[in-house]
């Protein structure tokens, strides 16, 4: 049945004129008697000029207030009732919203734009051949694959990752991660993670409660101004904290429902960004200074307060505020930065493994002579750890800082440079005569059995250089640690080729296995995977307070523990990726039995495991360890119950 309803004056006018009609034809009735309670009619209004209104008020037909009893997320996840980025503020304020979407508040005609150009033509992406890190259209297809696992059912996404580990962690993470974040607001479909912006400052303590989780165990966040080496890519940058965390559950296991990625919105300086109809971030530069930090510092106060037991990490901040940032918090806080410390560490597990591969013992470290090129904060990180593992070996300080030879982008760092930073002053070379040198030059003057790349900025280890080093060292190790692909200072082949395959070599990025003189090689991978999930997870389960510099170095020496005897003979610096559990859970024992030596554990559980032995702490630490090996039993609970 079809109702129409219609207004008393339409009505009437539909009748096609009788109702006039026989009210002019019918005699005058006499006026009713006044009610009682009638209110006695008011005197007419003067007309005022301009004062009338030019339309007819109309009264409502429908509600003007949509009601629901849902709130934060559960909005989000409810196609009737989400806005996606068109939410304003104060429905963002009193629905527990705030932070859980960009700070780009949008409206439904912006929202229909995008959804109508990406119909007719498909969303202007950039290809992922264009970011030039080795990602293919297979790669990017594969993600996309993912993600809709993952958001239908996260329990058999993190069991496929598991089991297939080796080949999922390019996808989830690097390199396919770096064409996410160049892509990330135009891939952006659903909320997943925390948003906090310099436009929440003196909210953020507050809208911390708008994350449904009262029980979060791990942290990643960015501020997007240094995407691996893609440079800054503002609120885009989530895509790291997303990524990052989906190995700490894969690897670590850390329970999917209890991490949280976040980003720290402060602007950003990317041109292409800022001119984007589409992007999702603050349209302004970056701040810089004491505002910068203001709003650093209210969000580690923010998470801190409401999770105080989570362990906080720190991922592609820039070179000039990562180590600040670091030192500001280290030692308040459960916090370590994985590009510096994670990074370090990695390196020294990595050349505790080339030491085995090579047939020597770990106190050997104390005699090697590195050239590392790279002194930013990553670089000096791996530098400054490597001496303090020398040191461990038998060093002094000052022996330990003689067997560096630090480059930056104007050469040969030594004491006659006129500006030194203070992290890099105790690695300068005294002899000002060398200041500039090339990094062929120093090859060749300093006869390295270690290069390390940390530069960021492609090919350096030309072949010439690598030939320089294969002449003065009989097996040299060589470490292009730098990410993505093409930021890496030399591939495998061209190490292996001006070697003529004697150098023992490992790479951030993954490397193909080939052919070389009628032998397959394979090669180790220098990603700091190893080392952050089961940092994270000692940390976290220790409730030790604080990350010391003695964890991660015990963390180190775990690693290369694990290389099988057959990958040392073969060459490889460290463990293969697919056993990435038991890497973790062996990381997170030494980090809880680091921290129990220092008095820091304060889980009573934790620390009379430590007590108990190796072999007790490590089942401790896999019993708690989440598996997404099989469904969980659900029971139904109502709400207030």
């Amino acid at each position: 049945m079809r109702i129409t309803i219609e207004e008393p004056a339409v009505a009437a006018a539909a009748t096609n004129g009788k109702a006039h009609t026989a009210a002019a034809a019918a005699p005058a009735a006499a006026p009713a008697p006044p009610s009682r309670s009638a209110t006695p009619p008011l005197p007419p209004r003067p007309a005022a000029d301009g004062d009338e209104p030019s339309t007819v008020y109309e009264p409502p037909l429908q509600e003007a207030v949509e009601i629901t009893n849902k709130r934060s997320s559960d909005i989000l996840h409810d196609p009737t009732l989400n806005k996606g980025t068109a939410f304003p503020l104060d429905e963002r304020e009193r629905l527990g919203l705030r932070g859980l979407l960009p700070p780009i508040i949008s409206n439904m005609g912006v929202q229909l734009e995008r959804v109508m150009k990406d119909f007719y033509y498909g969303l202007d992406q950039i290809p992922p051949e264009e970011i030039g890190s080795g990602i293919t259209r297979e790669m990017e297809r594969r993600w996309r694959m993912l993600q809709g696992l993952q958001d239908r059912n996260e329990t058999l996404f993190y069991r496929v990752l598991v089991e297939h580990f080796a080949e999922m962690a390019p996808i989830v993470y690097t390199p396919t991660v770096g064409w996410v974040c160049t892509n990330y607001h135009k891939l952006w479909r659903r909320p997943r993670g925390m948003f906090f912006s310099a436009g929440d400052a003196g909210h953020m303590a507050s809208m911390a409660y708008h994350w449904p989780q009262e029980d979060v165990q791990a942290i990643v966040v960015t501020d997007g101004s240094r995407i691996l080496g893609l440079g800054d890519l503002g609120t885009n940058g989530l895509g790291i904290p997303i990524g990052k965390l989906d190995l700490y559950v894969a690897a670590a296991g850390f329970h999917p429902s209890k991490v949280l990625p976040c980003v720290i919105d402060v602007g950003t300086n990317n041109a292409r960004l800022l001119e984007d109809p589409l992007y999702v971030g603050l349209r302004q530069p970056r701040l810089r200074g004491d505002a910068y930090y203001a709003v650093v510092d209210e969000f580690v106060r923010a998470v801190t307060s409401r999770w105080p037991q989570a362990v906080l990490q720190f991922e592609d901040f820039s070179i000039e505020h990562a180590l600040p940032l670091l030192e500001r918090y280290r030692h308040h806080h459960l916090v370590f930065n994985d590009d510096i410390q994670g990074t370090a560490a990695t390196a020294v597990a990595g050349l505790y493994g080339a030491l085995r591969a090579l047939g020597l013992p770990p106190s050997a470290l104390a005699q090697q002579r590195v050239v590392c090129l790279g002194a930013g904060s990553a670089g000096m990180g791996v530098v400054s750890m490597i001496a303090d593992a020398m040191v461990v070996q038998g060093c002094t300080p000052e022996e330990a800082r003689r067997n560096f030879w630090v480059l930056s982008s104007r050469g040969l760092i030594t004491s006659s440079r006129e500006v030194i930073p203070s992290n890099v002053a105790p690695f300068a070379r005294p002899e000002g005569e060398l200041e500039g040198a090339t990094l062929l030059e120093v090859v060749r003057h300093a006869r390295p059995t270690v290069l390390l790349g940390l530069a960021g900025v492609g090919r350096l280890f030309t072949r010439e250089v690598l030939e320089a080093a294969g002449a003065v060292c009989e097996r040299p190790i060589v470490f292009a640690m730098s990410n993505p692909t093409s930021k890496m200072e030399c591939t495998a082949a061209e190490a292996l080729e001006a070697t003529e395959g004697r150098c023992v070599f490992a790479s951030g990025s993954p490397q193909d296995p080939f052919e070389f003189q009628g032998r397959r090689r394979e090669f180790g991978q220098a990603n700091n995977l190893f080392l952050f999930p089961g940092m994270a997870l000692g940390a976290y389960l220790g409730r030790t307070g604080t990350v010391t510099d003695g964890m991660f170095m015990k963390a180190a020496e775990a690693i290369p523990e694990l290389i099988e005897e057959e990958d040392l003979a073969a060459g490889l610096a460290y463990p293969r990726i697919k056993s990435i559990r038991d890497i973790s859970a062996a990381v997170a024992a030494a980090v809880i039995a680091a921290a129990h030596v220092e008095g820091r554990v304060a889980n009573a559980n934790a620390s009379a495991a430590a007590a108990a032995g190796p072999e007790a702490l490590l089942r401790y630490v896999k019993r708690m360890m989440y598996s997404p090996f099989e469904y969980s039993s659900l029971a139904y609970r109502p709400l207030g119950q």
